[in-house]
């Protein structure tokens, strides 16, 4: 498999990503996410991923507008990264398929 080569990395991305990877329980993500995001941006942040599962779930774009309150630009936005991106969400929705 060919290494991944992101347009965001830097020493500074490097240090955030080495931080998140340290954290060993949901306690401690809370704990970082309190202080490092305002409440909006923790709240975008969950609400792109509920509304990927939510593609990946066949979902229609306005069942996933109604329960998310996403925009359909932000749904559509989703859906182009889960098609096209840099498979950052499929990773993570195939290691949590079988959560809530």
């Amino acid at each position: 498999m060919e290494e991944y080569k992101s347009k965001l990395e830097s020493e500074a991305m490097d240090f955030l990503c080495e931080a998140i990877l340290s954290l060993k329980t949901k306690e401690e993500c809370y704990r970082l996410f309190d202080d490092i995001c305002t409440i909006n941006e923790i709240k975008a942040l969950e609400q792109r991923l509920q509304v990927a599962k939510m593609l990946k779930s066949k979902k229609t774009y306005l069942d996933i507008a109604a329960a998310t309150g996403a925009s359909t630009a932000t749904i559509s936005r989703v859906n182009r990264c889960l098609n096209y991106g840099s498979d950052g969400y499929k990773i993570i929705l195939e290691r949590l398929k079988d959560k809530k």
